[in-house]
């Protein structure tokens, strides 16, 4: 049996999202264990600081760009509000604004939504599933599109300690993060199905594409990001990309596409190429890390600091047949 951490006056309960998903009610132990100081020696630290956010009158809410949280607050309640918020550093994704208290995430996620929604299907309605969510900042954006129903998955336990403490406020149950491996979900349905930033994470990326093709309705869209290579041939790291040791493989667009087409989807098509730039990926207040500046060669900034090519992302969509 495992150890449970201290009591909290904040615990999620999953069993609504098990009403809705009734595959998934056998991951309910192992949720339980990953939100324990058994999955983590830092968690009664995380626990405690979802604990400590004070008790405050939400009076508006904006799922916009920055989504925020907005109410009447003392200066105390602001202080007590932005430490325990720090305790959950580093916040990667975001920007999001509490009564007042403005996080400054790693990245601007904004900016990445922007270049995904105008080839999105309408999300209104639909059961959504994101593959390494963090946070649960799209989430948010999903629901702003009026998605029916968001689960996120990411074994990073702060990042879903940090949704936990937005969603503190917010109380919402349509916009879920759980800390699972897409690996160990049992399978289900979704209309729309997401993985931005994964698949060059993995070992067999055309396996993860598979996987994700199993979890699309018929008839239901993926949407994939990663860095990409601009040439024919993908990039294999020898050691690092851009001081990241879990770098597998670069794609290119062509390997990329073909993941997709191999999995099983139709009308692939590659809708976004972008370079990352030093304003949309940087340290903040928040995200104390070094980050992309320190990771691009400091006098050949189209480069790595191993030499590489620098960090430029594609967004491929495509259709699972009905």
């Amino acid at each position: 049996m495992f150890e449970l951490g201290f009591f909290s006056r904040y615990t999620v309960n999953f069993a609504s999202l098990f009403e809705v998903i009734p595959e998934w009610r056998t991951l309910g132990d192992t949720i339980a264990v990953r939100f324990s100081r058994d999955s983590h020696g830092e968690y009664d630290r995380w626990q405690a600081a979802v604990d400590d956010l004070p008790e405050i009158t939400v009076d508006s809410v904006g799922l916009t760009d920055t989504v925020t949280i907005a109410g009447a607050i003392t200066n105390e309640q602001a202080v007590t509000l932005e430490t325990a918020l720090g305790e959950l550093h580093p916040w990667r994704k975001g920007p999001f604004e509490l009564f007042g208290v403005k996080i400054d995430s790693e990245w601007r996620s904004d900016w990445k939504w922007r270049r995904v929604t105008p080839h999105l299907d309408p999300l209104a309605d639909r059961r959504v599933l994101d593959v390494g969510c963090g946070n649960g900042y799209f989430g948010w954006r999903m629901l702003e599109a009026n998605a029916a129903l968001v689960v996120g998955v990411d074994p990073t336990l702060v990042f879903c300690m940090q949704h936990q403490a937005i969603n503190r406020y917010l109380e919402n149950e349509r916009n879920w993060v759980i800390p699972i491996p897409f690996e160990q979900l049992p399978m289900a349905g979704f209309d729309t199905v997401f993985s931005m930033g994964v698949v060059y994470h993995r070992r067999e990326p055309d396996k993860h594409v598979q996987r994700l093709f199993s979890f699309t309705r018929p008839g239901g869209q993926l949407v994939l990001e990663s860095l990409i290579v601009e040439n024919t041939e993908s990039l294999i790291p020898v050691d690092r990309y851009a001081r990241m040791g879990n770098v597998r493989i670069v794609p290119s667009i062509q390997a990329l596409t073909g993941w997709v087409r191999g999995a099983g989807y139709v009308d692939v098509e590659v809708v976004d190429m972008t370079s990352t730039t030093v304003d949309e990926q940087r340290s903040t207040p928040w995200m104390r890390f070094d980050s992309l500046r320190e990771a691009l060669h400091p006098v050949d900034p189209v480069r790595t600091t191993e030499g590489l090519p620098a960090p430029v992302r594609a967004i491929v969509v495509g259709r699972k047949p009905k």
